[in-house]
């Protein structure tokens, strides 16, 4: 009977279900010769669930498994750079390929690859076909480029969640129908697949376009009309760029085929050809469930000889989130019961749900749990009520189990050496624990993890991580406390509604410490997350939870202090320019400097205002202009003001007096730390009143600070690494690094030296870490351009080695797509291969970040080591400030924490890296951080 009214065809997807099951499960190999098969084992798997949905009213008549082919496509042909970012596949998911085909033969399912074409395209066709012919498709994928099919008996179904997407989950994803979805593409670009789109437009705004012009060839026929001066000029200067982009997301459903739909129709397996390939792969559990569904013996499946590392059987398969199988916990009988699931596992997954970000002043507000996926509960603590009155507020919701009773019950568990705790970002809810007198250990952590594995591809936030490797959204947060003045804090969230969030939050965390923890292994990452990353969070919550005094009189008298000094600037600004203004308008600034005093360099932006940043008004101070030199001024003090000497009294704890930063070890790719809230790493130190900030940082009465800062880590590491013998000899003999590079490149005895041509060497020695070009150096040295790159040019000639390793680096990350720290910390650099000003900034970034990553994990192995060895002292590290430590110590101690805070600093590259120049850590003490600096 020929395919048409009544039949219905399913469309898998093979190639996304082959990257999910790698994706989503443990690494695993075949017992008897290690062969790589978990994608195998995974993709078997959710081939056999379809088998197991074959019935009802949405089983399939017809069926196939598409691939991608090997090899470019068509859409290579109209542009090269298409998914030329993408990554190699891993080396151990390249001998499963064919494996899968295998398998798909095996289950006796039409297996489907064109040359020249992907497998969306191939999809599209013959749901086209099957449209045509009055039947209906399901599509089996979660692939958004797919969704454009959607409609007219075509539907999507991602089978991981269980979730059919119709026309109305199109219009969701998108905001626009499925017969525009290619149109918001077009616009958007997708950085996966290195479609260029529109730059700056997000699907959220295309959404918007396409709904107001009606078609993509409409708004670009029609950009001169649209409001907004930035887009309107984007899409009139990009044009060609989108409608190249469309033609990249638009699938072909013209694909010539060799198979008719009727060659698709629907087969049973054939039991022995199937469990024969089972029985080659090894898979034991899953031919004796395939075995008796078909009504016959399982094959015995000998255990081979010798097995090699890898203990083999089935990775677990994969559970599809639902928010009903979350348990609310209400009495001490029921959490009991978790506890025990906890310590019979051996870990369990742990998240804080509480009233803020801060961890000084949030109150806990419930527990989750998690020790298997699908499985999560949620312990609510302090949620609250009704609207309060005048003497309290708002009453504890009903249902909740005291605080201290459920504390004291999870307290043994939490402290359990033999109960592995898992967190994402662990180090918050460790705070928050420790602030009810319980000491959480040991811990794991997927923010950690996923940093160790991905540096440099993308963040490593919970819902990033969910969406890109679980391929799951979780519930947003906004839909729970709403945004602006209604905002509401958590414990005033309904228990019913916390339930569904807060349980997911452990659920997802413990699936991806389930997928991260044996690639750290695999990716040979494991050492960087075990002796880097993991032991630094608990030295970063003690650092954050003592703090550091901050002197509120000193700030108020700098903050008073740099408002006259800005009126003054102000005073004289408006004298030379003639009239008043606002300063702090860069409209008005323009027209004042280009359009009424006359000066030469202006340069009107896409909105019409003169451009008047830091550059601009650098050049012309430079050509000896006052204005632009005392504008430059103001704004400086006007940062250090609202920046510094205002915002800090408001971080000051009312209960402390301290000031409790919070370090963020995933901030920046190199693996140097960030802080915020407030920020203490960008406090300026260039300029004496910058510098003066750091008068108000002061020791409690009795104690001193004392600062140890790495002299010169990165040139000497770069000494090191690229080999330079003049260099690694200059920092043997102790010698001024600066002048003896001026010496080596300007043939000036040391003796003989000027402060001029040593600040030359010094800014040519640390721009090229960073990547510096001619005009970069010859406005930092206010010479001109022809002058500065003879200046680099003689620098690579004397000292050739940086040369090569610049160049040799490069080539490490074009071919590998990371480079790599003296540590073994990856950095990957997924804007290598790129065209243009992106791969210029990538292969600065490339040469700096052994350099600068290997710097940071210097001074991490230091702060893990620093606890132990400074325990016998009255002295407490407080800050880390790039290569800078400060302490607060008792000053009857100030000389033993020097020797031994110098002794960890110096020997902590030992003995996982042998140094060839000497590291040396310079001393300062004071009453307060700027005398100690």
């Amino acid at each position: 009977m020929a395919f048409g009214k009544g039949h219905h065809l399913h469309l898998v997807d093979g190639s996304g279900f082959i990257f999910r099951a790698y994706h989503a499960l443990p690494p695993l190999t075949r017992k008897s010769d290690g062969l790589p098969i978990g994608a195998v084992s995974g993709f078997c798997n959710m081939m056999f669930k379809q088998i197991e949905a074959n019935e009802g009213p949405d089983a399939p008549t017809h069926v196939a498994v598409i691939f991608d082919h090997s090899g470019k496509t068509f859409r290579n042909d109209l542009y090269d750079k298409y998914k030329a970012n993408r990554p190699p596949a891993p080396e151990d998911l390249v001998p499963q390929f064919p494996l899968t085909r295998e398998a798909t033969r095996a289950f006796n399912i039409a297996c489907i690859e064109v040359e020249n074409y992907e497998a969306d395209d191939i999809i599209a066709t013959l749901a086209r076909q099957a449209r045509e012919a009055g039947g209906r498709v399901t599509i089996i994928s979660s692939d958004k480029d797919l969704m454009q099919l959607v409609g007219g008996g075509v539907e999507m179904l991602d089978a991981m969640k269980s979730l059919r997407i119709d026309r109305e989950g199109v219009e969701a994803k998108f905001g626009v129908g499925p017969d525009r979805v290619v149109d918001v593409q077009a616009l958007a670009g997708d950085s996966v697949d290195n479609v260029p789109g529109a730059p700056g437009i997000g699907v959220k705004t295309a959404a918007l376009l396409i709904n107001e012009y009606g078609d993509l060839d409409t708004l670009l026929e029609q950009a001169e009309t649209i409001k907004q001066p930035k887009r309107r000029q984007t899409l009139i200067d990009h044009a060609d760029q989108i409608r190249l982009s469309k033609q990249l997301v638009q699938l072909d459903d013209q694909v010539p085929m060799e198979v008719t739909l009727d060659d698709l129709d629907l087969r049973a397996p054939k039991p022995e050809e199937l469990l024969d390939f089972l029985a080659q792969m090894e898979f034991r559990t899953l031919s004796k469930r395939i075995a008796a569904q078909l009504g016959i013996a399982a094959p015995e499946i000998p255990e081979p000889a010798a097995a090699p590392a890898d203990d083999g059987g089935d990775p677990p398969e994969e559970v599809p989130f639902d928010a009903g199988a979350y348990t609310c916990l209400r009495d001490a009988t029921e959490l009991a019961k978790w506890i025990a699931k906890a310590h019979a596992r051996g870990y369990v997954a742990v998240d804080t749900e509480t009233t803020g970000l801060d961890e000084m002043t949030a109150d806990l507000v419930g527990i989750c749990l998690s020790v298997e996926p699908g499985q999560a509960a949620y312990l609510p603590l302090q949620h609250k009520e009704g609207e309060g009155d005048l003497f309290g507020g708002a009453q504890v919701a009903e249902g909740q189990m005291a605080l201290d009773e459920a504390l004291e019950l999870l307290r043994p568990m939490l402290e359990d050496e033999s109960v592995l705790k898992i967190g994402q970002n662990m180090k918050y809810d460790a705070k928050i624990f420790a602030n009810y007198g319980i000491a959480v250990g040991p811990i794991d952590d997927t923010m950690l993890m996923s940093y160790a594995l991905h540096a440099g591809l993308h963040g490593h936030g919970m819902d990033a991580l969910s969406d890109r490797y679980l391929n799951h959204e979780p519930i947003p947060i906004k839909t729970l406390l709403g945004s602006g003045k209604s905002a509401i804090t958590f414990d005033r969230v309904k228990i019913a509604e916390a339930l569904p969030y807060a349980a997911e939050d452990a659920d997802i965390t413990l699936r991806l410490w389930q997928m991260f923890k044996p690639r750290l292994h695999r990716e040979r990452v494991t050492t960087v997350y075990e002796t880097l990353e993991r032991p630094l969070v608990p030295v970063l919550a003690r650092m954050e939870r003592h703090g550091v005094k901050v002197d509120r009189e000193t700030l108020s008298r700098m903050s008073t202090a740099f408002a006259q000094k800005m009126a003054g600037l102000e005073a004289e600004i408006h004298e030379l320019a003639g009239r008043s203004f606002n300063v702090g308008s860069p409209k008005q600034l323009g027209e004042i400097l280009f359009d009424e005093m006359g000066l030469s360099g202006g340069k009107k932006g896409k909105t019409g205002a003169y451009a008047t940043g830091a550059d601009v008004l650098e050049d012309l101070a430079a050509e000896g202009h006052d204005l632009p030199a005392r504008v430059l001024d103001w704004r400086q003090v006007s940062k250090l003001k609202s920046t510094y000497t205002d915002a800090l009294q408001e971080h000051i704890n009312p209960d402390t007096g301290r000031v409790h930063t919070s370090y963020l070890q995933t901030g920046a790719n190199t693996g140097r730390l960030a802080s915020s809230d407030p920020n203490l790493q960008n406090i300026p130190v260039r300029t004496e009143e910058g510098r003066r900030i750091r008068e108000a940082f002061v020791a409690e009465p009795g104690n001193v600070l004392v600062s140890l800062d790495y002299s010169q880590i990165e040139l000497r590491i770069l000494a090191h690494i690229a080999g330079i013998e003049q260099l690694k000899q200059a920092f043997k003999d102790g010698q001024d690094i600066h002048a003896a590079t001026a010496s080596e490149m300007f043939d000036v005895p040391l003796d003989e030296m000027t402060p001029e041509v040593r600040r030359q060497a010094k800014a040519i020695n640390f721009g090229v870490i960073y990547g510096i070009s001619a005009f970069g150096l010859a406005r930092n040295l206010r010479i001109p351009r022809d002058e500065a790159k003879g200046f680099i040019d003689r620098y690579f000639e004397r000292f050739p080695g940086i040369r090569d390793y610049m160049d040799e680096t490069k080539e490490f990350a074009k071919s590998k797509g990371y480079v790599q720290t003296l540590f073994g910390r990856k950095i990957h650099t997924p804007e290598i291969n790129a065209k243009g000003p992106r791969a210029s900034f990538a292969y600065r970034a490339a040469i700096n970040a052994p350099i600068q990553g290997t710097a940071a994990d210097v001074i991490r192995r230091a702060m893990i080591r620093m606890d132990a060895a400074i325990a016998d002292l009255p002295a407490k590290m407080l800050l880390q400030v790039h290569d800078e430590l400060i302490f607060e110590v008792a000053e009857e101690a100030v000389d033993p924490l020097v020797r031994k805070a110098r002794e960890v600093m110096e020997g902590a590259a030992e003995p996982a890296v042998k140094l060839v120049v000497p590291l040396t850590v310079d001393a300062g003490q004071g009453a307060n951080w700027a005398e100690a600096h």
